[in-house]
């Protein structure tokens, strides 16, 4: 088979499992390595829009950690959208268990699986384009790798034994594309001296199976340390299509460091408020419901640009409000196309970048839901850990009911307010500023 097949449709008959359930210990984030924020989105969600991008599947398993309530939110959101089949499985306690979680959840019509790993979040569209041809040309086994640039020493205590020939060595990558059946006898198959496989393509090599190689990309980097995430937010700055410091003094984007005040300079914190307010989706249109993160099952949705979200929509405001840097519309409005359908979670870990960038850090949010339904009280806790992890920050929030007055309580919509406090980043209460002296 040629080294680098052209693309070519396949779609139809075409699985990709992605594998998000590591518990991301040597990021240091504390948290799912799936659900680490980069550039304002999980590594999850970015690494669900490479393969939507790619166009290549026909289902999609994503394989997420146990009872993981904001990741699991992450893939509801993708699959709500249309397109592939989307749907999610608990993992395991090996990447060996968690690709075979994947691989029981698909159909068994499939004849080419995909299976990818979530942290290799930026993987452009051309890997999967070359993996899946690869595939479709008739290789079992199919690898994106890079040449290896470094000298790669074979150690043995602290004694180098070997240094091997790295033309011929090679960095390996994932989407790792495989011919259905054979794959799938491969797990069925393996041994436990496998079940510390890194990669799939091992289990195929176990079994005598030709492994071929296609180009990988630089960008399918894995991140799995800080300097690794570092990188990634550095390549999404220059690739973004978020707004930018404006050149033109009429700009409406306000996406540069605010005016520093003395007040900033000693450390003093900013406060803002944030309000909104959705009615309820008509009878004829109706929609599903997110409110602080989270979907309520059963309830009424609201209509909206995005998803109606008005607990995370009040809270981007306070946000804004209290950094100086415009509003919910300037950055997120209609004539913002990008963000028709987004997750209120979305809009606020944007919003959280985007004062950071300004210069400002966090201290906390604080938002008061007001309306009738739903009956918060239950998943308050959930709700908040959704929205302080889409924030990095902590956001607290609390629900009340207008007595029967106005439009919440007529039950006609939802409303929200909001405050932030934050804090210049880089002040110093015991240093005057430089300028000032």
């Amino acid at each position: 088979m040629p080294v680098n097949p052209a693309p070519q449709s396949v779609r139809a008959g075409v699985g990709v499992v992605v594998v998000a359930a590591g518990s991301g210990r040597r990021l240091g984030h504390g948290i799912p390595k799936a659900r680490v924020l980069c550039g304002g989105l999980t590594l999850l969600e970015h690494a669900l829009r490479a393969v939507l991008a790619a166009g290549i599947a026909e289902v999609v398993v994503v394989v997420l950690p146990p009872d993981d309530a904001v990741l699991a939110d992450v893939v509801a959101r993708a699959a709500a959208q249309g397109g592939p089949r989307i749907l999610a499985v608990t993992g395991g306690a090996s990447r060996t268990e968690s690709v075979r979680s994947g691989l029981e959840a698909l159909p068994s019509t499939l004849r080419t699986i995909l299976v990818h790993d979530a942290a290799r979040a930026l993987t452009p569209p051309g890997v999967f384009h070359r993996v899946a041809a690869g595939v479709a040309a008739g290789a079992a086994a199919v690898i994106p790798v890079l040449p290896v640039v470094d000298t790669v020493k074979m150690v043995e205590g602290d004694v180098v034994t070997r240094t091997p020939d790295r033309a011929a060595l090679r960095a390996v990558q994932t989407p790792q594309g495989f011919d259905a059946g054979a794959l799938l006898e491969a797990h069925a198959s393996a041994s436990a001296e496998h079940a510390a496989a890194t990669d799939d393509a091992m289990l195929m090599e176990a079994r005598g199976t030709a492994v071929h190689v296609v180009d990988g990309d630089p960008l399918a980097f894995k991140v799995t340390t800080a300097l690794d995430l570092t990188v990634a937010e550095a390549v999404l700055a220059r690739t973004t299509t978020a707004p930018r410091a404006p050149t033109d003094p009429t700009s409406t984007s306000t996406r540069t460091r605010s005016t520093m005040y003395p007040g900033d300079r000693l450390g003093l914190p900013r406060t803002g408020i944030g309000t909104d307010v959705h009615a309820y989706a008509p009878d004829d249109a109706p929609a599903p419901l997110w409110l602080a993160g989270l979907r309520w099952e059963g309830e009424r949705g609201l209509s909206g640009h995005s998803d109606g979200d008005v607990v995370a929509h009040a809270a981007c405001d306070a946000l804004f409000s209290a950094a100086g840097t415009g509003d919910l519309g300037v950055h997120f409005g209609t004539g913002r196309p990008e963000y028709a359908g987004a997750s209120g979670r979305t809009l606020l870990a944007a919003a959280a970048g985007i004062v950071r960038e300004a210069g400002f850090e966090i201290g906390s949010i604080s938002v008061q839901l007001i309306g009738n339904r739903p009956v918060f009280g239950p998943r308050r806790t959930e709700a908040e850990t959704a929205l302080s992890d889409a924030a990095q920050a902590p956001v607290s929030i609390s629900a009340t009911t207008t007595d029967g007055l106005g439009l919440t309580g007529r039950g006609e919509g939802v409303a929200a307010i909001a405050t932030a406090v934050v804090v210049a980043s880089g002040s110093d209460p015991g240093e005057p500023d430089r300028a000032d002296r």
